[in-house]
């Protein structure tokens, strides 16, 4: 288990930008093949902050690329950033997309541990206290837990083996892509309808905004 400063668990709080019509979001909740992000992400307890863009590769594998970041502006994307998030997308094969223009719509908090398989056998997150906020309400997923596993190549590892046993099979889920949905009224329907019906039914807390 990773500790830092005798710490377990870490708290992180991710800022995400997208255009004013939400590309970002659409290329994500109705799959297509240049798919991007870009946030700041803030480690609390540190004080860290980083600038990401999330894109697509080679084989849809997942490429992410960040600059640190000034804490105190995590919430734009600064002008002198602007050069640097339009190379990354650029490289990626992303177009029509001026990073100048985009803003802030969703901010996400959570506690993460993060675990170490023994033998290389793998690895996992575990994000608890999941919350979502936007300019339309905030969020919460109550007790849910997002465990994230990452396998070696060539299959399941022993957690993925383990999980299914005890009857938790993959899920599909967006931090971003779930949050907005929640909380942004009349979004058209997307690929995370059904962790926000059935994963998150029981727990979800809304105290402002609509489910999409």
């Amino acid at each position: 288990m990773l500790e830092i400063e005798d710490r377990r668990s870490s708290r992180y709080g991710s800022t995400y930008f997208d255009t004013t019509d939400l590309d970002s979001w659409a290329a994500s909740a109705h799959p297509r093949r240049r798919r991007w992000k870009v946030r700041s992400r803030l480690y609390a307890d540190s004080g860290g902050c980083w600038l990401e863009v999330k894109t697509r590769g080679a084989r849809g594998v997942t490429v992410k690329e960040r600059a640190p970041y000034d804490a105190a502006y995590r919430d734009e994307v600064r002008s002198e950033a602007v050069p640097w998030v339009r190379e990354r997308l650029t490289a990626a094969g992303v177009t029509g997309v001026d990073p100048g223009g985009l803003v802030a719509t969703l901010r996400t908090g959570y506690l993460r541990t993060t675990l170490l398989l023994p033998g290389g056998a793998g690895r996992a997150t575990i994000d608890a206290h999941l919350t979502w906020t936007s300019p339309f309400g905030h969020a919460s997923a109550g007790g849910v837990l997002v465990v994230e596993t990452k396998s070696p190549p060539g299959g399941a590892g022993p957690l993925d083996r383990r999980l299914w046993q005890l009857g938790h099979r993959p899920v599909r889920i967006s931090k971003y892509g779930t949050g907005l949905a929640l909380l942004t009224p009349d979004l058209p329907g997307n690929r995370w309808h059904r962790v926000t019906t059935r994963h998150l039914a029981t727990t979800l807390r809304i105290t402002q905004g609509a489910a999409a």
